[in-house]
């Protein structure tokens, strides 16, 4: 590392964390539906792969009700379901879906239309699967936009083209073998290209049986504009960071990376001997504050980075399953320290994968509590991640 390049350790990397991501008391959001959806903002966006973890994420950053979430996301509309970064659903500002959409989802669904494409005239759906695609896609959106919403079942009804079924031969043989309708698929293909999107679930705040409707009509920028953009709102929530994390959160290729970074004004830093860089205009550190957290599975604070040692520490066998998702996770003070689970009796177990401290231990406590009674005395609701770590599993129970 060369003169004059800022050194930014590691408390100071944990301050940050808390500061913008509102997890430490004095930095939470306010408790309604414009608090939850101005946090969700200010971090880009919350994994919606698993629908309690949407609840619990925006819990942990305003200690909101779950009717304040559910407004935001189905009510006032300001929070949507799409397709984002690494082909992962997230749920994001609806101001901010343009930007994603040309950052990161064009791309995206170019693939899988192709893909898709490819798997149509494989299984003899039609002999030019993109032109089927074409039409069926057609249809089901005027489907749809008839029907104001609807499940994917109500719209196979509507469009029968949804009930084609694609065949896998790789599968042939093995217990996940068989044809599967084309209608989960489709469906989400025309989500990735902003046609439609994920709209109110059918049953309780974890469910998974989404609705659909029409995608909101907004202007789009261009890709390389969008990047950028996505760049610096990236280093304003998670920077100080290296180029590689960005590159892995985004799901960008090396040149994608450096080509949006190129277009912001940065410091050059030194992440305890890493290069990384920050805006040039964040250079002040913000006030450190001693916190606990209970953070959900695939909770931004965790899956913010590629490179994750300075607040994981050595716990990633305990947390993560084998395809690099993380579980329910304890913190304390900016750092990983222990994970969590819901069992049926409502109990939130928690186990310290290391010693924090007394006061520590009495925080993550008090939090394990507020946590509980949040999620009520209801035994039929059960958080149970869609993928499951092997520390979550053992106390699950």
């Amino acid at each position: 590392m060369g003169s004059g390049i800022r050194p930014v350790s590691v408390a100071e990397r944990r301050a940050r964390l808390a500061a913008r991501h509102h997890l430490a008391p004095a930095s939470r959001g306010a408790a309604s539906p414009a608090g939850v959806a101005g946090a969700v903002a200010d971090i880009i966006a919350l994994h919606g792969t698993d629908p309690a973890s949407v609840y619990l994420a925006a819990r942990a950053r305003t200690g909101a009700a779950r009717a304040d979430i559910e407004s935001a996301l189905y009510d006032q509309g300001t929070l949507v379901r799409m397709l984002g970064m690494r082909r992962t659903v997230f749920v994001v500002p609806a101001a901010l879906m343009p930007v994603i959409q040309a950052a990161c989802t064009d791309q995206i669904a170019a693939r899988m239309r192709r893909d898709l494409g490819r798997r149509v005239q494989e299984s003899a759906i039609a002999a030019d699967g993109a032109a089927w695609l074409d039409e069926a896609g057609a249809a089901v959106v005027a489907a749809l936009a008839a029907r104001g919403s609807a499940t994917g079942a109500e719209l196979s009804r509507d469009e029968p083209r949804l009930r084609a079924q694609i065949v896998y031969p790789a599968a042939a043989g093995k217990s996940y073998g068989g044809p599967v309708n084309v209608t989960s698929q489709l469906l989400t293909l025309l989500a990735a290209e902003g046609l439609i999107v994920r709209g109110r679930p059918r049953g309780g705040w974890t469910s998974s049986q989404f609705t659909w409707s029409a995608a909101p009509d907004q202007p789009k920028p261009d890709a390389a504009a969008a990047r950028a953009e996505l760049a610096r709102r990236w280093l304003l929530a998670f920077g100080p960071a290296a180029p590689a994390d960005l590159q892995w959160w985004a799901g960008w290729t090396a040149t994608q990376a450096r080509q949006a970074l190129s277009q912001l004004e940065l410091a050059e830093v030194d992440l305890d001997g890493t290069a990384g860089v920050m805006l040039a205009a964040d250079q002040d550190a913000p006030p450190a504050e001693p916190w606990a957290g209970l953070l959900p599975a695939l909770d931004p604070a965790a899956m913010g980075w590629r490179e994750r040692g300075w607040y994981l520490g050595g716990h990633a066998a305990a947390l993560f399953d084998r395809s690099g998702n993380i579980g329910p996770t304890v913190w304390w003070d900016g750092r990983i320290v222990g994970g969590w689970a819901h069992r049926p009796d409502g109990e939130i177990a928690v186990r310290l994968l290391e010693d924090p401290g007394a006061e520590a231990a009495a925080a993550i406590n008090a939090e394990a509590g507020r946590l509980r009674e949040w999620i009520g005395e209801d035994t039929k609701i059960r958080i149970t991640p869609r993928f499951r770590t092997p520390l979550e599993r053992e106390l699950a129970g």
